[in-house]
């Protein structure tokens, strides 16, 4: 996040960086300086306009109504208040207008659903949007620094010194992203199901998914199958991704051209190819959709959030 600030010369006065006790003391650099770190408390907010939460659900619950009573937007990370009702779930590219709905407190989606919607919004707009069905191949950075260092633990053959998934994740693949309901589906197949309906402020949208974790250091990858109530085709679909905010399409199939992970990997944008019809259902599309899970799945949406909030004041 401070790394984004920086990079889009977002107008800070002061930035204050808050963690837990243990992390007190150190520092991170930012604009050309160390800042220090400090300890987070309930009143650590005075005087701060904007705060972006990324600390988890349970710290986000107990910290975001001490920000708002502060008089600080609190632009939360977290899965905490996504679904609360009364609370933004915002995507800039798709649903700015939310922002400026809030009560305090504006929801950073999911990384798998935010660069999946950015893809879907322009195709929503032309066709109208029946069924989505999502696989997803989902990067080791999505789980955390655990995640990352069990994959390079694995990889070079060393004992474990980080074991965050269930099985081994090195030249392997595991169809668990996060816990499973009794359903048999996934949370973060959840999050994609129920996210979707409300940045898209459409909840007949029908989303079915499937969540998957590859041995990949970073950048989310899907293969996005959608149903449209009206006639789609294929040229009308590249024409209204290449132009759409956020979206950069990547799409000859026979120069080998596709979006890929290692491409997105550091970058802002959601990158689309292999657009396709389907044949199998009278109005259908097939995409390939990759993002950079760090950035536009978390931290450059969180901070374009915050730029469209100034914008709008």
């Amino acid at each position: 996040m401070t790394q984004v600030l920086e990079e889009h010369h977002f107008p800070v006065g002061e930035l204050r960086l808050l963690a837990s006790a243990r992390s007190a003391g150190k520092s991170l650099p930012f604009a050309e300086n160390q800042v220090p770190v400090r300890e987070l408390t309930p009143d650590a907010f005075a005087g701060i306009d904007i705060a972006l939460f990324s600390a988890g659900a349970t710290v986000s619950r107990e910290f975001a109504p001490h920000a708002v009573r502060a008089g600080t937007l609190v632009v939360d990370n977290s899965s905490a208040f996504r679904l609360d009702d009364g609370v933004p779930l915002v995507v800039p590219e798709v649903n700015r207008a939310d922002i400026f709905r809030h009560r305090g407190i504006i929801a950073n989606p999911n990384c798998s659903t935010i660069q999946m919607v950015v893809a879907l919004k322009p195709l929503h707009d032309l066709w109208k949007i029946r069924r989505v069905v999502v696989a997803t191949y989902q990067s080791v950075t999505g789980a955390g620094k655990k995640g990352l260092t069990q994959l390079e633990d694995e990889i070079a053959q060393r004992p474990a010194t980080q074991k965050k998934f269930p099985h081994r994740i090195a030249f392997n693949i595991l169809p668990q992203v996060d816990v499973f309901f009794d359903d048999g589906t996934t949370k973060e197949e959840h999050k994609m199901v129920e996210e979707t309906k409300k940045i898209m402020g459409d909840s007949s949208i029908r989303v079915s998914a499937t969540c998957v974790r590859v041995p990949v250091w970073g950048g989310h990858s899907e293969a996005v199958n959608v149903e449209f109530e009206k006639p789609c085709n294929v040229d009308q679909a590249r024409s209204a991704l290449a132009s759409a905010p956020g979206v950069i399409l990547r799409d000859d199939p026979g120069a080998s051209v596709y979006p890929m992970p290692v491409d997105a990997w550091d970058t802002d944008p959601v990158y689309v190819g292999r657009v396709r019809l389907d044949p199998t259902v009278p109005s259908g599309l097939n995409l390939w959709v990759v993002a950079d899970n760090l950035r536009k799945g978390a931290a450059t949406n969180a901070v374009q959030i915050a730029e469209e909030w100034i914008k709008g004041q």
